[in-house]
């Protein structure tokens, strides 16, 4: 890493540390960096469980458990300044443990866990929510052989970095995350880099194990979800820059619920929710300090009336106390997964992407000078 000098036009490298050189530990620092800030790892997670040592006839305890966005535990087992030889091994016995896991379960879990962070709130509200479901009934939560791992350390022993691309070539979710602190003067930095599989290979290796899925006659219910989103996406953007709408010009089709598009402030994108349920446009304000997005909100919220009147309806604001990001945003019900209805939920998108858009961007723009 090097940090940037605009004046002299050069760069100078950041000194690269290790974990026990700053004197951080595995569960007192590294834990409780990613508990509170799962983003890091790329994608958006939550965590629904702590140190969870809730398995029968075993001791054995997991650093933190996660579920995402599709409704899949997530293992994530975190080493400081090595790996271990034996990481891999650890997470697959709790990957196994954690596959019997109830939807009932995983909502106790999940209550547990936000009890002890003195958050007040129904789990399965909360559930729901994520998952964007209007409730977790309506989802597959922790199906059959799903569950996913995410290793994190500085370093990789090549026994495991050879296992784990061994486990993902059979259909194991299994990933490597590098955590690299980093000493700048008094400054500590950290940085996530997901090595296996790198990002710029990940679609094609999906890719790859659909068709290998396919060919062996597969009929895997999220292969069904993923090419169902593909398309209504790529028919949604078809339409999107057939529009006076130029934010998602650049935006490809995904195999998620949801597209994203920068509205001109970083990390506050638009984005384009469709749910099973429900489909929605919103502003997402998911900046790195919990502090921005909440202070961004504030300024928003003040101009409410005016916003809603530039709007033409009533939004629905989510400050979102117990998380980093908040939410400004705007939905309707539809029987999503029905094709026969797509062309209207595009003219719906469509119509109040524009309406949002208008209605936020001198605002938004506005509320980010305040910004330290």
């Amino acid at each position: 890493m090097f940090r940037l000098d605009t004046a002299t036009n050069s760069i100078t490298a950041i000194e690269r540390r290790s974990f026990a050189s700053l004197s951080y530990g595995e569960r007192k620092h590294l834990q409780e960096w990613i508990a509170g800030s799962p983003e890091c790892l790329g994608e958006d997670l939550l965590i629904i469980q702590k140190e969870f040592d809730g398995f029968d006839e075993t001791r054995e305890r997991l650093d933190l458990l996660a579920i995402d966005k599709d409704g899949r535990l997530v293992v994530i087992e975190n080493k400081l300044d090595d790996s271990g030889r034996d990481v891999v091994w650890q997470a697959l016995k709790y990957a196994s443990y954690c596959s019997a896991l109830t939807r009932s379960k995983i909502v106790d879990l999940y209550r547990g866990y936000l009890q002890r962070q003195g958050v007040d709130e129904d789990p399965e509200a909360l559930l729901s929510e994520f998952l964007e479901v209007e409730d977790i009934a309506d989802v597959q939560v922790n199906a059959g052989s799903e569950q996913r791992i995410i290793l994190i350390a500085a370093n990789f022993r090549r026994e495991v970095t050879s296992t784990v691309l061994w486990l993902r070539n059979h259909q194991i979710d299994i990933r490597c995350v590098r955590a690299t602190p980093y000493k700048l003067n008094e400054e500590v930095l950290l940085s996530f880099e997901q090595i296996i599989p790198i990002p710029e290979a990940a679609d094609f290796m999906i890719g790859v194990s659909e068709k290998s899925a396919e060919a062996r006659g597969n009929s895997d219910s999220d292969l069904v979800r993923y090419n169902r989103r593909r398309e209504f996406w790529s028919a949604c953007l078809t339409q999107l820059k057939a529009s006076d709408i130029r934010l998602f010009d650049n935006i490809s089709p995904s195999k998620d619920h949801w597209l994203g598009a920068g509205s001109g402030v970083r990390s506050c994108p638009y984005e384009l929710i469709f749910g099973i349920r429900e489909a929605r446009v919103q502003l997402a304000l998911s900046r790195a300090d919990k502090s921005d997005n909440k202070s961004l909100f504030d300024s928003l919220i003040a101009s409410r009336e005016s916003i809603e009147k530039e709007f033409g309806s009533s939004l629905v604001w989510k400050r979102l106390d117990h998380k980093k990001s908040s939410r400004i945003e705007f939905g309707k019900q539809f029987d999503s997964y029905d094709a026969a209805q797509w062309d209207e939920i595009i003219e719906w998108m469509t119509d109040n992407l524009r309406r949002l858009h208008r209605a936020l961007d001198a605002p938004l723009k506005a509320a980010a000078l305040t910004l330290p």
